[in-house]
């Protein structure tokens, strides 16, 4: 378990899939963790491509799981999708935007670059208030259940080796 209080904010897309899983990696192992979306949408596949389920960000993760087990419960069990929203709501309720948080991070992990380009974009788009410094780290991870369980464990892995860093103390000269 981590000593330090380094607090870490994981973000991708929709706040379902990539940060969801490396939140909950990352709360298992103690960190201070929070999750995020940049969309304006939460987007969840559909029936076709063409045609995916898409949320506000107000809605539950409960509503949707509730939502898509009407639509065509075969159909999200077996791609995944039901057990991924059970996972979400046993963390949080709801999906979270990051523009709407103004909570201070350390480390933000960012799980695509073009959600990386948004987070630098808010913040660099906000009144400065603190003037901390924040690192603004991409790992690249493919939105997939499996791409999206070892990104976690990858991002955690980062998130201990800075923790860690951080922690050492600086010999000085008596």
């Amino acid at each position: 378990m981590p000593s330090s209080p380094l607090r870490v904010a994981v973000v991708c897309s929709s706040n379902q899939n990539r940060s969801m899983e490396a939140h909950n990696i990352l709360s298992k192992r103690g960190f201070s963790v929070r999750s995020f979306g940049t969309g304006t949408h939460v987007k969840l596949p559909g029936p076709a491509p063409d045609k995916p389920n898409v949320y506000d960000f107000k809605t539950t993760y409960d509503q949707m799981y509730n939502d898509l087990l009407r639509k065509d419960k075969e159909l999200y069990t077996q791609n995944g999708i039901l057990h991924m929203l059970d996972r979400n709501k046993r963390i949080k309720p709801r999906p979270e935007r990051f523009q709407n948080c103004k909570d201070l991070f350390d480390l933000i992990l960012t799980c695509e670059e073009r959600v990386y380009d948004q987070v630098v974009e808010d913040l660099n788009s906000r009144e400065q208030e603190t003037c901390q410094p924040v690192h603004v780290v991409n790992v690249d991870i493919q939105d997939n259940h499996e791409e999206a369980t070892l990104g976690a464990f990858l991002i955690c892995e980062l998130c201990q080796c800075v923790s860690l860093s951080t922690q050492v103390a600086v010999p000085t000269r008596g």
